[in-house]
């Protein structure tokens, strides 16, 4: 009989997308194949406390009750879960893979998959590279222009120079990009911290909400446009999934519309052009690759309703799994259905490990 692969699910941490997480990790804990995986729970605690169960628990969030506290290794010869205060190897919880469900900083910003890289242990997703880039607005954007690839015009300012010279980061906000403008956080995800302003008014609340995510912040034009999806699946050949369509019930599509109020419509596949089709699934598979990503991405755009022109506006390394979430719907619309479509990440994230395994760290004359 074919051995089970033990997959370790990682969710939860240090974030403000903490929430997010754990209903992303509720819906790949279920749809997960019992007959091919054993699944071992491993949540991270809003402070950062490990915990690991590798019994059946009934939600992720009982992981945090229930389960007990782990230390996870760095060691290359010793990697896995260790029990907090056991004796050395005693009560080790070991996994042949990590599937991380964590969105957001200390967790889709290479971090976690650094410690995973320490201690050789294979994972789903980008590796330290690509989770980093992803994760901050400011360095994508620059890959992304690099490449060539169309983005809308930005301007990246710290929270200390807001703080220190209000009137000069003002001025110079409405000189470069002009109301309506969007202020975000350059290092969250899910919309968190992010604004639409509209005037002047708007703009120092906005950029004080931004400030308190992150020292670093992005603000870009706003555009009357569409918000246009695509999924990206592969390592060195990745291929791009029919696009859809976000149609939110707020102005924008900011964390309540995506995740609380009820209204928010999913187009799949989007109402486009075959020309159009064809061109968002290009560029998200060069965006993807501009920015060193592997295993999965969900790349969306901005069709501006006035010029028929897409832009690049963002790259998610490890977008939401909930039952509502973009990335697996438009992966079950373009012919991989849930399980499938983990089973596959599952597959390319062993296989980028032993590519991993086929470099040299050592030098031999």
């Amino acid at each position: 009989m074919r051995k089970k692969i033990r997959v370790g699910v990682l969710f939860g941490g240090r974030s403000g997308e903490h929430d997010v997480s754990l209903a992303s990790a509720a819906s790949v804990i279920k749809a997960l194949d019992r007959s091919k995986y054993e699944v071992v729970s491993i949540g991270i605690s809003r402070e950062g406390h490990w915990y690991a169960a590798a019994h059946s628990v009934k939600s992720p969030a009982e992981v945090f009750k229930k389960a007990n506290r782990v230390i996870p290794s760095a060691d290359p010869s010793e990697p896995g879960l260790a029990p907090l205060g056991s004796a050395r190897g005693r009560g080790k919880i070991s996994v042949d893979i990590v599937f991380p469900v964590l969105h957001g900083t200390f967790g889709e910003d290479g971090t976690v998959q650094g410690l995973l890289e320490l201690a050789t242990t294979p994972y789903v997703g980008a590796g330290v590279l690509g989770s980093a880039v992803g994760m901050d607005k400011n360095v994508m954007k620059r890959l992304f222009r690099d490449a060539g690839l169309p983005v809308v015009e930005w301007v990246v300012l710290l929270r200390d120079e807001w703080e220190r010279e209000s009137a000069r980061v003002r001025k110079l906000i409405e000189k470069e990009i002009g109301y309506p403008l969007f202020v975000k956080p350059a290092n969250l995800g899910s919309s968190v911290g992010i604004s639409k302003v509209h005037n002047r008014l708007e703009l120092a609340p906005a950029l004080a909400l931004a400030a308190s995510y992150d020292r670093k912040i992005i603000v870009e034009k706003a555009l009357e446009a569409r918000e246009i999806e695509c999924a990206v699946l592969g390592n060195d050949r990745p291929e791009a999934s029919a696009p859809g369509e976000v149609v939110p019930v707020n102005e924008f599509y900011d964390y309540e519309a995506k995740y609380v109020k009820e209204g928010s419509e999913l187009i799949i596949p989007a109402k486009l052009t075959a020309k159009q089709t064809r061109t968002v699934r290009e560029v998200a598979v060069r965006a993807f690759c501009s920015t060193d990503c592997a295993g999965l991405a969900r790349v969306d755009f901005l069709l501006d309703r006035p010029s028929g022109k897409l832009f690049l506006n963002e790259i998610n390394t490890l977008p939401g799994f909930t039952p509502i979430s973009m990335y697996p719907k438009l992966w079950e619309a373009s012919g991989l259905a849930y399980p499938r479509l983990l089973d596959r990440l599952i597959a390319l994230g062993l296989e980028r490990h032993r590519e991993k395994k086929l470099t040299r760290y050592s030098y031999k004359a």
